[in-house]
């Protein structure tokens, strides 16, 4: 998701980038000052309005002004449909998921054609519900600590499932989770 292009031909007035304002929760919430933003076209203009830039920072264009998004885990939060089809917090389909991870709290990381996303917690449970062993069998819990912890052979959705530190995720995935100008 680069971030939205404005028209060229608008003459902007140069206005300083804002910092420290807006942050996506884990859930894929928008927080203004850490206060939940609730109003459904706000949203869908920051959603619409969402990318990253060049240099791995998450930021809303808001017309002339990027404000930058600090971030409480990954850029995109990702939910399962109801057709187990993957969307983006913002709505957007995730596409292919070329990865799937979990980190050592249990937290399920996919990496889509759109770049890395946490799984809605709330999904959680159908996304372990799908997870298999070699054998194509339910994973056992003990499997999926095992996995947590570097060990192999669980499986979702054909995808080995690799352990990965959420220290880790925003290096490994280049993306910054708190901007700073």
């Amino acid at each position: 998701m680069p971030a939205p292009d404005f028209p060229a031909a608008v003459n902007w007035p140069k206005v300083p980038a804002c910092y420290g304002w807006l942050s996506l929760d884990r859930r894929g919430c928008w927080r203004l000052k850490g206060e939940t933003i609730s109003h459904a076209g706000l949203i869908g203009f920051i959603n619409s309005h969402y990318g990253a830039d060049a240099s791995g920072n998450w930021i809303f264009q808001n017309g002339p002004q990027a404000v930058f998004v600090a971030l409480d885990y990954t850029p995109l939060v990702l939910r399962l449909g109801v057709d187990d089809e993957l969307t983006t917090h913002t709505g957007v389909a995730a596409g292919p998921v070329a990865a799937a991870y979990l980190d050592e709290e249990g937290n399920a990381l996919l990496h889509t054609a759109l770049g890395i996303g946490l799984l809605d917690d709330r999904d959680l449970p159908a996304f372990i519900a799908a997870c298999r062993n070699e054998c194509g069998d339910p994973a056992a819990e003990d499997a999926l600590l095992a996995t947590m912890a570097g060990g192999s052979g669980v499986f979702w959705r054909g995808l080995p499932l690799q352990a990965v530190s959420r220290s880790d995720v925003p290096r490994r995935f280049g993306f910054h989770s708190d901007p700073a100008p």
